[in-house]
């Protein structure tokens, strides 16, 4: 089995760190439904702004809203207007894992979507030789 990328929401701006809520990142539902991202999934949040790393759930937020809100203890780590990015893994088979391709999102200004991607498989790659660069 191999742990691979499966979504990424890069450069989201926090819209709120809401410390007195009982965990977890709420987000517009349209940055969800483009990363594939499920309500409750393991997210992993790397502050971009500070370089803090943490773990939690995600969580629909308003759609078309734009909100990035770290809840709970996490916002101890994250303030409002740090940029982050939010990832989450998928566990597959090794011939599944090589040409997987993960859900990518760019964001801009009050967290709009400026480019979607979907990250190259292994073998779209070249294989061991353009993993190695």
């Amino acid at each position: 089995m191999r742990t691979m990328l499966a979504a990424k929401i890069h450069g989201a701006t926090v819209t709120e760190a809401n410390l007195d809520y009982e965990g977890s990142i709420t987000l517009d539902p349209a940055l969800m439904e483009a990363t594939g991202l499920i309500p409750y999934e393991h997210v992993h949040v790397l502050d971009i702004t500070n370089g803090a790393r943490l773990e939690t759930y995600a969580i629909r937020g308003i759609e078309g809203s734009g909100e990035v809100c770290i809840n709970g203890a996490a916002a101890h780590l994250v303030d409002e207007g740090d940029r982050v990015i939010v990832l989450s893994y998928r566990q597959m088979e090794e011939a599944d894992a090589r040409d997987f391709a993960p859900r990518i999102v760019y964001l801009g200004e009050g967290n709009a979507i400026v480019r979607r991607a979907r990250g190259e498989g292994a073998r779209q790659r070249g294989g061991e030789t353009a993993r190695a660069r």
